[in-house]
């Protein structure tokens, strides 16, 4: 049987390998071009998306943050009343020394240091208290934690009214109890020390518990090492607690220090709340009237909104003292340690 050479496929000049068809060279460099392409598009999203990712906070910030400082900024500068915030009369820093040289701002600083104080120590003594019991084995802790935590969660309208009731003159229950004891009732509403008592108590019911599970999870974060060595050592569990436990909260107990006083020089809503008259004149006599309300006072009845925007840059300067005083500290306790 012969072969027919006549019908076998002819030699590629050169002698090379047979070359790629131009469909195949075609669709090679297509794919390669969408690769590249999917390679840049790849680098864009790595380098612009956690921008995105991250935008709309700076956004919200921009809008609800840093406009309001702005403009009250610019507002404290001019005469401007509330019913005509778009007409403006430049005075300069008149409205910060009229504030100054108000009584009734004073009047309210001191209030807002006092409630400050009487909140703040009691409150955070507390909380280290009962975190300090809570860490500890106990059964149902999780049950103590969430009923803890509770009164944080609770409006501040619902917690006012209730303390209201309590504080009342003739049917509280507070007077009852001193009734029953064979002491004279206590008018919490008018009294210049009871009402910032009674004021304070609602911020260290709300509070109490939300600062203990803090002082709880960095008390869970000391090394039981530390406990274990004590104790070999012959301490007792409130050495153990003063030389062991306070010297590692330091920073946590700084923390909650500044948080709590930065909360109280902005107290609002309970004292608005507790006040008889439901105003903002903070009692009949101004007894409770805090920096909070005060400026609802000169802003939202008065209708002085430049007054207002002077007040609110003022307690804002008095926050950034309070942040360099807590640098200032912690550099100190960094140093120290």
């Amino acid at each position: 049987m012969t072969t027919r050479h006549d019908t076998a496929a002819s030699p590629v000049e050169g002698g090379a390998a047979p070359g790629r068809p131009p469909g195949d060279r075609a669709s090679a460099e297509a794919d390669s071009k969408r690769r590249a392409k999917l390679s840049r598009r790849w680098q864009r999203d790595m380098r612009w998306s956690p921008y995105a990712f991250v935008s709309p906070f700076f956004l919200l910030f921009l809008a609800f943050g840093l406009f309001p400082l702005i403009y009250t900024g610019w507002a404290s500068l001019h005469t401007v009343e509330l019913t005509a915030p778009t007409d403006m009369s430049w005075t300069g820093l008149d409205n910060y020394t009229r504030i100054f040289d108000d009584e009734f701002f004073w009047n309210a600083a001191r209030n807002t240091l006092w409630i400050g104080v009487i909140s703040t120590v009691p409150q955070l003594l507390m909380a280290m208290g009962l975190a300090h019991i809570l860490n500890y084995k106990l059964r149902a802790s999780t049950f103590y934690r969430v009923v803890m935590l509770a009164p944080y969660a609770t409006s501040i309208a619902a917690a006012s009214l209730v303390f209201v009731l309590l504080f009342g003159r003739d049917y509280g229950m507070i007077n009852w109890f001193l009734d029953l004891v064979g002491l004279d009732k206590i008018d919490w509403q008018n009294g210049s020390w009871a009402s910032k008592f009674a004021v304070s108590s609602i911020v260290i019911w709300r509070w109490t518990g939300y600062n203990a599970l803090i002082y709880l999870a960095a008390m869970q974060a000391i090394p039981q090492d530390l406990y274990e060595s004590a104790a070999l050592d012959g301490a007792s569990r409130w050495r153990q607690f003063i030389h062991v436990t306070l010297p590692s909260l330091r920073p946590t107990i700084l923390f909650t220090v500044v948080v709590s006083t930065i909360g109280a020089s902005q107290v609002f809503g309970e004292p608005l709340l507790f006040d008889a008259n439901k105003g903002a004149s903070g009692g009949s006599q101004h007894q409770f009237q805090t920096l909070g309300l005060y400026l609802y006072e000169q802003g939202w009845v008065n209708q002085h909104l430049g007054r207002a925007s002077a007040i609110a840059w003022a307690m804002f300067l008095i926050l950034i003292v309070i942040g360099i005083i807590n640098a200032v500290i912690s550099r100190r306790l960094r140093a120290s340690s």
